[in-house]
């Protein structure tokens, strides 16, 4: 009979320890609040913003760049879209290098005050962030670890926070690159073939990212459906010369058949 009230109050003892255990770590659950709600990672959400810029941002006299096209002028005023379309091999990107500060071969470039110059490349050629994890090169932005990883969330890169830059796919890549561009806060986007290495998803996520973009974008592709939103065009053909294209449909016209530029209405030639 002894043995058995010893078990029957030691075993009040546990229950009333694992109570007693239980009432605190609600008392401090109850403290805490309630949980933060869970960071979405697949819905990739952009916001690219420009501080303000000078009206003109960009103005190029006779410019050209080796034998690749003749010296054409022409000036580009803030909040512009300009696609750069022709051929390949026929000098745009080496158009975008210029922009982004490589020595013409001939004529001039200048840029507006306050202008700031963002660049996102065909190759995804970032040596400073290669053997870098995401969550660093984020972090070197916005300095805070959880304001990191929500601007990663964002952009669908929230699993990947942990990876290196050279480990990622082409599209994680692309998106990485955005999410940098964004955060620099640049008013001048030049862009080359950002369409490229993207998966649907993304792709849209940067044209919504352009469409609520206050700045300039200047950019190289052959996507149609990206350029569509353009407002106007430069087009390099094989033969050199370098023409301002008012609008899409002109631009299409021209890329389909590039021997009659020159008698498209409103088509300027510029070289």
């Amino acid at each position: 009979h002894m043995k058995i009230m010893k078990q029957r109050a030691a075993q009040n003892f546990k229950n009333a320890t694992k109570a007693n255990a239980a009432e605190t770590r609600w008392e401090k659950f109850v403290a805490l609040g309630p949980p933060p709600p869970p960071v979405a990672d697949q819905q990739i959400h952009v916001r690219l913003r420009g501080a303000d810029a000078a009206r003109r941002v960009v103005k190029m006299e006779n410019l050209s760049v080796g034998d690749l096209f003749f010296p054409f002028s022409d000036e580009v005023y803030h909040g512009e879209r300009v696609g750069l379309i022709g051929p390949n091999g026929t000098g745009k990107s080496h158009l975008l290098a210029v922009l982004n500060g490589a020595a013409p071969d001939e004529g001039t470039i200048a840029f507006g005050p306050r202008t700031s110059v963002g660049v996102f490349t065909q190759i995804n050629d970032r040596p400073d962030f290669t053997g870098r994890q995401c969550i660093d090169i984020v972090r070197d932005r916005l300095i805070d670890d959880e304001k990191s990883m929500r601007a990663l969330a964002r952009y669908g890169l929230v699993n990947n926070a942990r990876q290196e830059f050279q480990t990622l796919s082409g599209g994680q890549k692309a998106r990485l690159e955005i999410l940098c561009l964004e955060l620099e806060g640049h008013n001048v986007l030049l862009l080359d073939e950002p369409t490229d290495n993207l998966d649907i998803e993304s792709s849209e996520a940067l044209e919504r990212a352009l469409d609520g973009f206050e700045g300039t974008v200047i950019a190289v592709s052959h996507d149609r459906t990206f350029l569509a939103k353009f407002d106007r065009f430069l087009m390099i053909g094989d033969d050199g010369d370098v023409y301002g294209l008012p609008d899409y449909e002109i631009a299409m016209k021209g890329l389909a058949e590039p021997s009659a530029l020159a008698g498209l209405r409103l088509a300027k030639k510029l070289s």
